[in-house]
């Protein structure tokens, strides 16, 4: 026969036999995966183990940290280990285990030790270094070629962080007048959000890589917790593979970050950031007037030799000038000489050309004109002769024009009887399809006109 029970009965067995084989507390390692806190002060957990390959939840179960309890344990983790007790963290921690017939199992913590949390952080710092080795990565930043006077700068930080506004004053108000332009992409700096936060302002600052000279990753101090997004794997993987040089100034002097050490360059705190930038600007400006005071020396000492040079030259090249000179002169006398009497002979011979050609001229000139004026003789008497005879056959066809237009002007038909009949638009009435009845229509007499309605019959 099956043994019957009551679920009350079946939590007491169980309770019984937790007791029985965890007489007493035990040490436990495992993983915060959620932590809360109540208004009491009691801290509510649930831990899990991952599976160290697949990084898969194995195991998991609630735990409690009573009020009185965590009010002496966290202070004491957080001064040891310099972080929060919060989610992510591997922790060891002694428990007593308890089953409740009514809230079932749960881990009740009554110590920790802070020494294997920070061992577990140490080592997976350790091991995101290695990783970023392995990757070929981890030096690439640090190998970009620092600007030689950096002036635009792209800074990542709290718009309302101390560090930022240090930074800016200190930049800013510098001693030596410099001017920088600075744009600030706002992020979070702390806590779970941190990382996701930076990287997408790394990405928006991506793409004015061609404009901006450096980047600048600052904030002001905090504690160890606030600092272990800048341990995580995937941000110093994006710093480390930026290809703008980063300078961090996070502000904590006890440990170095991961991404402090693959950043193109570390510097304590934002003020020391600002200063940096200074020196390098005055670094700049130093090696500027040097080379201004050196390229002024080798220019006053190459005058100076060019000077000596062309004294010496000129000791020997005025004489050697001036007996050129006088040879050039006497021979360019002598070619003057020669085109004088050449240009003398040549006018001479071309003035007696020139004498024949006139005479020549006036004598075929004159023969010219005689001949012209005989013929222009001759033209004016055939034009008389022949106008006077176009004339007198014109007149007698005008006047046999004139006689027939007498003959035929209307006026002429007009006093034999005829008469012409016009409509009220002036249109000569040729048929009497142009009229109808009651038209009005006006006729043209010799002497006069009347105007006359039609009265149309048809044939």
């Amino acid at each position: 026969m099956t043994l019957k029970i009551s679920l009350l009965e079946l939590n007491q067995s169980i309770q019984e036999k937790i007791k029985i084989n965890f007489p007493e507390s035990i040490w436990v390692v495992a993983e915060i995966s959620e932590l809360k806190i109540n208004r009491n002060g009691h801290c509510y957990l649930e831990l899990i183990e991952k599976d160290v390959i697949s990084e898969n939840i194995i195991a998991k179960s609630r735990a409690t940290i009573w009020a009185f309890t965590f009010r002496m344990l966290k202070p004491y983790f957080e001064s040891v280990t310099g972080h929060e007790l919060i989610s992510g963290l591997k922790i060891l921690v002694q428990v007593t285990v308890e089953f409740h017939e009514l809230y079932g199992f749960s881990l009740n913590i009554t110590d920790i030790d802070p020494n294997y949390t920070l061992g577990d952080l140490a080592q997976k710092k350790a091991e995101t270094l290695k990783k970023l080795e392995e990757d070929g990565i981890i030096n690439m930043n640090r190998e970009l070629n620092f600007p030689i006077v950096p002036q635009k700068i792209a800074v990542i930080s709290s718009d309302t962080a101390a560090g930022y506004q240090d930074f800016m004053h200190q930049l800013i108000n510098n001693k030596y007048g410099y001017t920088y332009y600075i744009k600030l992409f706002p992020a979070i700096m702390q806590g779970l959000k941190a990382e996701e936060s930076i990287i997408d302002t790394l990405e928006r600052i991506f793409h004015y890589d061609h404009f901006f000279d450096i980047v600048v990753i600052i904030r002001g101090g905090g504690s160890q917790a606030d600092l272990n997004c800048f341990n995580n794997y995937h941000l110093a993987s994006n710093v480390a593979q930026f290809p703008i040089p980063v300078l961090t100034g996070i502000g904590h002097d006890k440990d170095e970050s991961i991404v402090d050490l693959v950043a193109c360059q570390k510097l304590k705190t934002p003020t020391a950031v600002a200063e940096f930038i200074i020196e390098k600007t005055l670094e700049f400006d130093q090696n500027i007037d040097f080379y201004k005071e050196k390229i002024y020396d080798i220019a006053i000492d190459f005058i100076n030799h060019q000077k000596t040079k062309l004294i010496q030259l000129s000791s020997v090249f005025i004489p050697l000038t001036k007996n050129v000179l006088v040879k050039q002169q006497n021979k360019l006398s002598l070619i003057k000489e020669k085109y004088k009497n050449s240009t003398l002979k040549l006018i001479d011979k071309n003035k007696n050309a020139l004498n024949r050609n006139i005479r020549s001229l006036h004598y075929s000139t004159t023969k010219s004109l005689l001949s012209g004026k005989q013929s222009i003789k001759s033209l004016e008497q055939s034009i008389s002769g022949t106008t006077k005879q176009l004339i007198k056959e014109n007149y007698t066809r005008l006047e046999h024009y004139k006689n027939k237009a007498e003959l035929l002007d209307p006026i002429h038909i007009l006093k034999r009887g005829y008469s012409i009949t016009y409509t009220r638009d002036c249109e000569v009435i040729k048929n009497i399809q142009q009229i109808s009845s009651n038209d009005e229509v006006i006729t043209k007499l010799f002497d006069g006109e009347f105007r006359s309605t039609v009265n149309k019959r048809n044939k």
